[in-house]
């Protein structure tokens, strides 16, 4: 893949790139031996419920944002929710995630209640953080979601702590680290991977590479290819690239990760390539994507690929849509938990900021 400008007239500066005639960045090629790939056929079906969930969420969490209720911006995962499900159906309930600011996926594979969920993008006191942390800071220690973070990358070597500690308390417990493309270029994704080989911590690390960081081609500012994979074996780790897009291969992909964890063998380091919908945040339409490109991606959505391969495996069609109307009115149940929520209290602004849950200084 060319770093080179695509356009003469910019051949001695690169930042007059024209985005809109660079060349098409096309799917992982759809890998038909997944038909037939040793998945019980119940977890499938629990794959293809994981994905509706997250898919009709963030759509109507686009809907809430456009009528004015979304406090603050968000960052969707529609398209990539492959990901999130194929990695919250293979973990176990203890098992430790960190996510990115583009974390509502996560947060809900990892088993945070809708409502709640859904309450906390609306700002309000009912939502899983009393309202205080909003689309880009959901967090429920209870499920062990640690965290989604707005500073690209600094959760990695925060993870390597959770993963540290499972070692040291001599649990079976995995750290998950979800991060995108963009992280790759960051120091401590680095640190993060070089001291997890070090100390052989129970940890995956899984690039969601969809191909943008930002508003910026990954591969127009990055030295390879693929900006987690091909830079593994700097590590002395695994080159592992699998098709985000696909929930069965990345099912089987985090299987072999964790399992590799529990076993006391190490870290992994997985790059799931997949694709945004829609623009990096509200704020964004994505018109500096070629058309070509996402129109290829939108054909790759992985929704309708697990929703044919269900039909080929003999699952009739009646029951998908049972399973698609349930999960709507689960969203719809959701949506009225979060409008009818209150406002916070302006007496929790001065609670969560010391161990102690007060705001006293130690002096």
């Amino acid at each position: 893949m060319s770093t080179k400008p695509f356009n003469d007239s910019a051949a001695d500066d690169p930042t007059l790139l024209d985005y809109a005639t660079r060349p098409v960045r096309p799917p992982v090629a759809l890998d038909p031996a997944m038909d037939e790939a040793d998945i019980p056929s119940d977890v499938r079906m629990e794959l293809y419920e994981r994905q509706q969930v997250l898919r009709q969420f963030e759509k109507r969490a686009y809907d809430l944002f456009m009528q004015n209720l979304v406090k603050g911006t968000s960052h969707l995962s529609l398209g990539m929710e492959a990901v999130s499900a194929g990695f919250g159906q293979a973990m176990q309930p203890d098992d430790y995630v960190f996510a990115t600011y583009r974390g509502h996926a996560h947060t809900l594979s990892k088993g945070a209640p809708l409502g709640p969920v859904m309450a906390e993008l609306l700002g309000r006191e009912n939502g899983i953080l009393q309202g205080k942390g909003g689309s880009m800071h959901l967090t429920s220690v209870e499920h062990n979601m640690m965290g989604s973070y707005a500073i690209i990358g600094a959760h990695l070597c925060i993870a390597n702590g959770t993963a540290w500690s499972a070692q040291i308390r001599g649990t079976d417990q995995v750290t998950v680290a979800f991060f995108g493309d963009g992280a790759t270029n960051i120091g401590a994704f680095h640190e993060a991977l070089n001291f997890a080989v070090i100390w052989n911590l129970p940890i995956v690390f899984v690039c969601e590479n969809n191909l943008y960081m930002e508003y910026t081609p990954s591969d127009l500012i990055t030295a390879v290819e693929h900006p987690a994979a091909d830079r593994a074996s700097a590590y002395g780790l695994e080159r592992i690239i699998v098709d985000g897009n696909d929930a069965d291969a990345v099912y089987l992909s985090a299987q072999t990760a964790l399992t590799k964890a529990r076993r006391g063998a190490g870290p992994s380091l997985i790059e799931a390539v997949t694709y945004r919908h829609g623009g990096h945040s509200r704020a964004d339409p994505g018109k500096y994507r070629p058309a070509d490109e996402v129109e290829a991606w939108l054909d790759h959505d992985p929704i309708p690929i697990y929703h044919q391969r269900l039909l080929r495996l003999g699952v009739p069609e009646g029951d998908l849509a049972t399973i698609q109307q349930s999960v709507a009115g689960r969203i719809d149940e959701a949506t009225e938990f979060a409008k009818a929520g209150l406002p916070p209290d302006p007496a929790l602004a001065m609670t969560d900021l010391w161990a102690d849950g007060g705001s006293a200084w130690r002096n």
